[in-house]
């Protein structure tokens, strides 16, 4: 498979279509759980200062209440998806109070699942049914497995790309 993704890859380079990544539009989601002072899972609800965790388009919650996902948008550069995740975070933080985020992937101090709030979106028919479907992930999967916080690359070629990429395809 890796090897047909290269083969692939190489043509298209190939045949001089490189400017074709650099109108490619990349952007992150990073997740991070928000934490108390003594270092465990925080009881809060989502902060009011930063938005409906249902709609805000940057900032929401993951699984659970404290996890905090940021949002960047499609861009066309890393520096700028870089730039917009640190402003971010900035901003999360700057509204925090007493509580910190956690860095790394694996959870801070967890005291059995039920110490783990499920995210809350409000009694919208939408909201309800996030808040519904992530317990039934806790029901599943466990709760704990749910708070590992992650980082997810989106990428997309350009529109551009596609009738070329067809082309070599046959």
């Amino acid at each position: 498979m890796y090897r047909l993704a290269r083969q692939r890859l190489r043509r298209l380079l190939d045949l001089q279509h490189r400017h074709l990544m650099r109108n490619s539009a990349m952007g992150v989601e990073k997740e991070s759980l928000r934490v108390a002072q003594g270092g465990s899972i925080a009881q809060t609800p989502h902060p009011e200062r930063l938005g409906s965790a249902l709609t805000h388009p940057w900032i929401t919650t993951d699984f659970a209440e404290a996890l905090v996902e940021f949002i960047t948008p499609p861009l066309n550069r890393v520096r700028d998806v870089l730039d917009f995740l640190r402003d971010t975070q900035q901003y999360v933080y700057r509204c925090l109070e007493d509580e910190f985020l956690w860095a790394t992937s694996m959870p801070c101090v967890v005291d059995g699942e039920t110490s783990i709030p499920i995210a809350r979106y409000g009694s919208s028919n939408s909201g309800r049914m996030k808040h519904i479907y992530r317990r039934g992930l806790g029901y599943r999967h466990g709760r704990t497995m749910q708070v590992i916080a992650g980082v997810h690359f989106n990428y997309s070629f350009p529109p551009e790309f596609w009738p070329i990429y067809a082309e070599l395809e046959g």
